[in-house]
């Protein structure tokens, strides 16, 4: 007699960390649970793996690098890849980040499984262009070229792609970031509690995403405005080369430039507490934070670059800026205060409608479910 887990079509989802999973894939996993699909994260064991089972996805650990340059570190990986598909045998590979992009895809095509990628952003790799931008632009043309389906969170990061000869424009699809669940994350019933005007940074907290511009924009404003607040909410010492150290937050906080939160099982509360979000990154897929924050009403602050200028409409449900440009950064701040509340209330329930028309969750999942589906019919 035939398991269940035989039984069911198997699907492999793999990302360089379980958080990234548990945070931005639920929606994804529940849908396919439902569709009928056994799902298995091949993600690095962290704090996060247990909760893995609690959204419905099996974990197989595999240690992942993400920081690492080494090629032989990189083929060790490959191989680990190889391992596990071959022990778990999967109907379908789906790829998240990077290191599951390249060297996971390379994997599942050597041993005939059908891959899906999803290129949520470009990285550092791409951001500092030179050799190392030759070197994995080398590695994704390799890697992606048998790929059923390329999935991009915006136009300019699939037009750079189709333009290096990445992959064919006939086999990518444009996706609404990772979506956004518009059930829970949604606007207040309260009113924010009186107070200095707050602004609020949260993600990874990584040189890339604007966190030094952000701090200088901070000693810009509060000049003007010594009482506004500046929160930082974010995990410390991830694994990537454009990781701000510990050492230079607690410089900020000292200096009485910023308040830094620490990291957050649930972002709901400190975007409520919130009167704007800010996200001042070099560039982005589709930044979930900004989405989260306009699902819940907040007027937005981003820079003017691929993935925030998709969230952020200026004037209508937020402010740009220019990018890597602190004094920049700290006009829009300095303008978002001097708006009036009726025009940021304005601001955050456009940002809602925006939301609700173009980024729910599950436009992400029906996206995911017919790939997939023409991938098992094909079987």
């Amino acid at each position: 007699m035939l398991s269940l887990a035989a039984m069911e079509p198997t699907v492999v989802i793999s990302i360089n960390a379980s958080w990234n999973v548990v945070n931005f894939r639920a929606g994804l996993i529940a849908a396919l649970r439902e569709r009928g699909w056994r799902v298995v994260a091949l993600s690095p064991a962290d704090a996060w793996s247990p909760r893995l089972a609690g959204i419905g996805a099996e974990h197989v650990p595999i240690a992942i690098d993400s920081a690492g340059l080494s090629p032989l570190r990189d083929l060790a990986l490959l191989l680990r890849y190889r391992r596990a598909l071959r022990r778990i045998r999967p109907d379908a590979f789906l790829g998240f980040t990077a290191k599951p992009n390249v060297w996971g895809s390379l994997a599942a095509r050597s041993l005939g499984i059908p891959v899906v990628n999803n290129i949520s952003g470009l990285g550092t790799a791409f951001l500092a262009g030179g050799p190392l931008r030759r070197i994995v632009t080398g590695l994704y043309r390799l890697a992606l070229r048998r790929s059923a389906t390329v999935f991009f969170q915006n136009p300019e990061d699939r037009d750079l792609f189709v333009a290096a000869g990445i992959v064919p424009r006939g086999r990518t699809r444009l996706l609404p970031g990772s979506g956004v669940d518009l059930a829970r994350f949604r606007p207040p019933e309260q009113a924010r509690a009186p107070g200095p005007f707050a602004f609020l940074l949260a993600g990874r907290l990584l040189w890339q995403k604007g966190v030094r511009e952000y701090v200088e924009a901070a000693r810009i404003v509060r000049r003007a405005m010594p009482e506004a607040r500046f929160r930082l909410l974010g995990f410390l010492d991830a694994a990537n080369r454009s990781a701000v150290g510990r050492g230079e937050v607690a410089a900020w906080q000292a200096e009485g430039l910023i308040d830094y939160l620490g990291e957050a099982d649930d972002v709901r509360p400190h975007l409520a507490a919130a009167d704007c979000l800010v996200l001042p990154s070099w560039r982005e897929g589709l930044p979930r934070s900004l989405l989260e924050g306009a699902a819940m009403a907040r007027p937005l602050i981003a820079s003017d670059v691929p993935g925030c200028r998709q969230v952020v409409e200026h004037g209508v449900n937020g402010l740009l800026c220019a990018p890597r440009d602190a004094a920049a950064l700290a006009g829009a701040m300095l303008a978002m205060i001097g708006l009036g509340e009726a025009e940021r209330a304005a601001m955050g329930a456009a940002g809602r409608a925006r939301v609700e028309r173009d980024y729910d969750e599950k436009r992400v999942a029906d996206a995911y479910l017919e790939a997939l589906d023409g991938l098992v019919s094909r079987r």
